[in-house]
């Protein structure tokens, strides 16, 4: 009887490790000091690392001014996908915003990633088309 209880448990436990499985490469990232209407966008990876299709089925931001955005398609089991989050640097002074990600992974539904940094009211950023190219500036 013992043998056939530590079957079933034994055989249990392997049906529960086959399963899809969310990961991350970092939970916060952390933008640091940026200055007012600079690029917020940054890239979280996405792993899969469990042994079937990870689909992860809605991306929602904490308020409205981030963005996320990420693939609907599965992401296989080994392979990775990237969530694009957007912050709104043209709101000055420190954030810390959550991102609520839904899949199928059966033990963590729900993932909280976080951003967290400061934008710089008194700094501008210099508009892309102002930036010079290195080969245009004269070598004396």
């Amino acid at each position: 009887m013992k043998k056939i209880f530590a079957g079933l448990l034994l055989s249990a436990s392997f049906a529960f490790a086959s399963a899809q499985t969310i990961s991350f490469d970092k939970t916060t990232f952390d933008y640091g000091t940026v200055k007012l209407g600079d690029d917020g966008h940054r890239v979280f990876t996405v792993k899969n690392t469990g042994d079937k299709p990870l689909i992860i089925s809605k991306v929602k931001a904490g308020c409205g001014c981030t963005t996320p955005e990420v693939t609907t398609e599965p992401i296989m089991p080994g392979k990775t996908t990237q969530l694009k989050v957007g912050y709104d640097t043209k709101i000055a002074g420190p954030f810390v915003k959550i991102i609520e990600v839904y899949s199928n992974d059966p033990e963590n539904g729900r993932a909280v990633i976080n951003i967290k940094g400061t934008v710089d009211a008194d700094a501008k950023a210099i508009p892309a088309t102002k930036v010079m190219p290195a080969a245009a500036v004269k070598k004396d």
